[in-house]
This record gives C-alpha cells, structure tokens and sequence, in this order.
C-alpha cells in the first residue's frame, strides 16, 4: 500500500457507475412502488440495510463499530494512529415518502471513496472513518439529527434512549429490536474533521448551472408545537357568528405565518407541517386542534423576530376569534457557520476537479450542523432536480453523483494528510 502524496492522487476519481450502481442496490431496503423509500429509523428496513452497510465496509477492509445509539463507524487506518480520523458519511434513514438520494448519497459516496482508496492502495496520514448516524430525519422519533445532537453534547445517551414514537415504542426498544443498540458510549470515538456530502434539497445549484455547493454553514431552525383551543358545536344548529371554530384560527394562523416569514425574506421560512382535529365529526365545529410550526433562517435575529411576530398573531387572532392559541417551542438550533478550512479545502478540491461551484448556506438541518460545535466540519452539496428532496420523485443524475464523490474524495485526501490536529501542533 503506497502512501498518498499530491503528485499520486489529484488525478484519482471515484468510480461513478460503482457509486450508482450502490445507490440503486440499497433502494431496495424500504423501496415503494413510485421509487422512493420507506425507511424510517430503526424499522426492520433500517435494521436490512444496516446489515448490508456493515458488510459493504467489512468487504472493504474496514472494521465497524456501534455505539449506543446505533450509530455505524467504519474505520481504515492511517498511517499515523495517533491522529484523529477524518470523518465522512450522512445517513440512511428516510422520510416515509423518501428518495434514494437524501442522506443516502453522503453514506455510499462515503463507501465508493473507501473503496477507491482500496483499489488505489492508497495508505492516508490519518485514519479515515466513514459514520452512518442514527436517525437524522426525525420522521418516526423528535428531534431529527439526535445521534449527532448527542455526540456533540446536546443531549444524553438516556434522554435520546427514553424518547418514543407515536405507537409508544421507545428509542431503546427499537434499536433493541434490529440488534443495533452498540456497546460503544457515545461520543467516545475522536473524530478530526467532519465532511457531508449531500443533495442540496433546494433548487439554487440546477437553477444556476453549478454541479458543486461549496456550504459554509447552516441556518438557524426554531419548532413549535401548537394547539387552537375553540368550543364544539353542532354544525347544523350553530350560527357563523357564534362559532369559535379552532380549526378557522388555525386556517387564519397559518396565513399569519406565511405573511411573516415573506416580510423577513427572501431566506425566511416558517411551515405548518402537522394538523390534527382532536375529536374530529363531520357534524361538529372543531373545538380543539393541534398542530406543528417550523421556521428557519440564516439569521438568529430573524428567527427571534419570526417567533415573536408569530406570537403576536396568536394573541390576535385568539382574542378576534375568541380561541386561545398556544404556541410551544420545543426546538431551537442555532444558525452555525462551518469551519473556513474545510471549507476552503472543499473549494480547492472542486476547482481542481474543474467544477462549477458557488457558496451557500444550508436550507435544511443536516448531522454536519450539530457536529459543527464540537468538530470543525462543512458540507458539499450537489443539484437535485427542480429542488425536490423529501418527496419518492426526489432525482439527482448519476454525474452530479459522481462528481460529489470526486469532490468528497480530494477533500478528504487534503485534509488526511494535512489534518488540522497537526496543524494546530505546529501552530
């Protein structure tokens, strides 16, 4: 195995139809009849394609471990131990109507670099660990991102194991049930730098014709859980003017917020994602309804304006109404800039590739976000069409694939052998 120098890798490349080829192989875990997947974290799905990924990086010479909260560390020594490895991987969990893409990508693109590195022989500074971090989308148990949030401190092992879904089952119970509960204590393993390869689930790169996002950072997300509470009434016998019809204040709320959000634009979201009638009757005004806020931007400044506005517009439209609107939250995430020297190592790495690129700022939350306070990490993002992620028709082709793998792959190469450790030790 040859040691990996300038001279003998700016030239390697991935191996695009291998790295397709996998993304299509792994659909098959959870996949639906429109083309997505069904994968949600910690299902027999996810346990399936868990399975075939420790296989995948066992074939490749790599040695997997598990941590308590389920998430998979694939490692291949460097030629100095002593280093902390140079992270990289994403996530496979999906959405319920999910695509092969989102999360996906980083993970195998993760594995095809290992695996270029093995056919290469190709032997880096520091060890390199590619991570498969437990659910990331947050669609089965809350929040999103609770492995990484707990690695970086954020929560502790037995808040994450106690959370539970909506049948009752708890993080524990579920990870017991696929086998993956590791006996590694999280946030045990070291980790460099952290690298994430990722679609860019909004549509700036297709529209602008670049093939590569070079991230600096992410924005700023704040989550509510909301309930409009009215009186239930018969819906032949109760007048308009006497209503008080929770689900008419929440109808009034959600106008509210999409004013708010477009008066801090253009970066400023806010998305009512979750309704529910409780008690519901098709012969009874609503009384009482529950819902979900989600709002973010790059700015933390925006996002406290956003939530006081929102607020505002509760107490208003209650009163108006004669409803009360109560507004919970239950989640902020700080907006988080990347570190400047990765991310300047992913811009060197993809202008000698010769790709287009542009900086941006992350519009979705992402592991690489929580990591970010205690590891220096960046992100690499790559069109996906018309912007659509979350969705079975999300769809990226096999060349912005491949070359967010190249880009994946350089980088890591600069920074195993310049590691930013030793940068410091010769500081």
């Amino acid at each position: 195995m040859s040691e990996s120098s300038p001279s003998s890798t700016h030239n390697l490349r991935s191996d695009g139809s291998r790295l397709w080829a996998t993304i299509h192989e792994t659909a098959r875990f959870g996949g639906t009849p429109k083309g997505g997947i069904n994968r949600l974290t910690l299902s027999a799905e996810d346990g399936a394609v868990r399975d075939w990924f420790r296989a995948a990086c066992e074939a490749a010479g790599l040695t997997v471990g598990v941590d308590a909260l389920g998430t998979q560390y694939a490692v291949r020594p460097g030629k100095d131990m002593s280093l902390p490895p140079i992270a990289f991987g994403s996530h496979l969990d999906t959405q319920p109507t999910g695509g092969k893409f989102d999360g996906v990508l980083g993970v195998l693109a993760g594995l095809e670099v290992m695996r270029t590195l093995a056919d290469a022989g190709i032997e880096t500074r520091a060890p390199l660990m590619l991570v498969n971090w437990t659910n990331e989308e947050g669609s089965r148990f809350a929040p999103a991102m609770m492995a990484s949030a707990a690695y970086a401190g954020e929560f502790t092992t037995d808040e994450i194991l106690a959370k539970t879904d909506a049948a009752g089952t708890t993080v524990a119970q579920a990870l017991d049930a696929i086998g993956y509960r590791g006996g590694e204590s999280v946030g045990e393993r070291t980790i460099g730098a952290f690298v994430e390869l990722h679609i860019e689930q909004g549509p700036i790169l297709e529209a602008e014709g670049k093939t590569i996002g070079v991230v600096e950072g992410g924005q700023g997300i704040a989550w509510f859980d909301g309930t409009v509470e009215g009186f239930e009434s018969h819906a032949g016998t109760t007048p308009m003017p006497r209503r008080r019809d929770a689900l008419l204040g929440l109808s009034e709320f959600a106008l509210a917020a999409e004013r708010i959000a477009l008066s801090h634009g253009p970066s400023a979201v806010a998305t009512i994602g979750e309704t529910t009638i409780l008690a519901p009757s098709r012969n009874v005004v609503p009384g009482r309804v529950a819902f979900t806020v989600d709002t973010r931007d790059p700015r933390a400044e925006t996002l406290d304006a956003v939530e006081k506005e929102l607020r505002e517009a509760a107490a208003e439209i209650g009163e108006r109404r004669r409803l009360s609107i109560v507004l919970e939250r239950i989640w902020r995430k700080e907006p988080i800039p990347f570190d400047p020297r990765l991310v300047a190592a992913v811009d060197a790495a993809a202008e000698g590739l010769g790709l287009s690129r542009r900086r941006i700022v992350s519009g979705a939350g992402h592991d690489a976000c929580n990591l970010a306070t205690k590891v220096p990490s960046t992100m690499i993002f790559v069109p996906c069409k018309d912007g659509v992620s979350h969705n079975e028709t999300e769809s990226a082709t096999q060349e912005h694939c491949a070359a967010g793998a190249d880009v994946l792959l350089q980088t890591v190469l600069r920074l195993a052998d310049a590691p930013l450790a030793a940068q410091g030790a010769q500081a």
